[in-house]
């Protein structure tokens, strides 16, 4: 999947954006969700939704997006890949890559203490508990030993930008996985809801090589004030 250096363009330029434009959506109720992803699956990925801990326990439209975009562009290209996904929540997108791609070696979510239960309720849902390993994983402190030894290449993060006391911790966390696999591409995508968003990205920039990603989709979640990026080591 070619990616290309992000267009000045004020209309989908999240650092064009001044002001708070997009309001936090609302929680909802625990339910249970099938997915497809437009057909990009051909068994659907049954996801249980539930707030109890925290937000990251229903879907959001960043893991929609970035979803979509890995089994659009990567599905038959993930076979030696080493998998994370980090501030997994329900585990999203790693389960739908679990469900429709193809790789050997088995794949991390991880999130805080709180979705843990949550994300090893989603695995086994899905039947993937042989593809997918749920753990914590703390942004800022020490990688754990089952992830250094992973030296995870493809590592995926959706809807990680909400709580700006974190963005510290994300961008260490992101420098340490990539310092582990100088090689190793982040596929980043979040929406923009808040102008303090925008400085985890001015901060990225500093240290990453940040470009976006190309999608058939983007005109669309554009628009919703989502942005879909590859972050690489400079």
């Amino acid at each position: 999947m070619s990616a290309r250096s992000r267009s000045s363009s004020p209309e989908f330029d999240p650092l064009a954006f001044d002001q708070d434009f997009t309001p936090l959506p609302e929680y909802k109720a625990p339910t249970d969700t099938a997915l497809d992803f437009g057909g990009l699956l051909p068994e659907p990925l049954k996801l249980h939704e539930d707030l109890k801990t925290g937000c990251g326990g229903q879907l959001w439209p960043a893991g929609m997006t970035l979803a979509k975009h890995m089994l659009r562009y990567h599905g038959d290209k993930l076979q030696k890949a080493r998998i994370l996904e980090i501030g997994a929540g329900g585990g999203l997108v790693g389960l739908a890559v679990a469900k429709g791609c193809s790789f050997e070696t088995p794949m991390y979510i991880t999130d805080q203490l709180e979705m843990e239960e949550l994300m090893a309720y989603n695995t086994t849902l899905n039947g993937l508990n042989d593809k997918v390993k749920s753990m914590i994983l703390n942004w800022g402190e020490p990688l754990p030993e089952a992830i250094v030894a992973l030296k995870p290449d493809t590592i995926l993060a959706a809807d990680c930008v909400y709580f700006e006391p974190a963005f510290p911790l994300l961008l260490q966390t992101l420098k340490d996985l990539l310092a582990l696999e100088p090689n190793a591409t982040v596929y980043f995508c979040f929406k923009k809801r808040r102008r303090a968003d925008m400085q985890f990205l001015k901060a990225a920039r500093k240290t990453f090589t940040i470009t976006e990603l190309e999608d058939q989709d983007r005109p669309v979640f554009s628009r919703e004030g989502l942005f879909l990026y590859a972050f690489t080591r400079k």
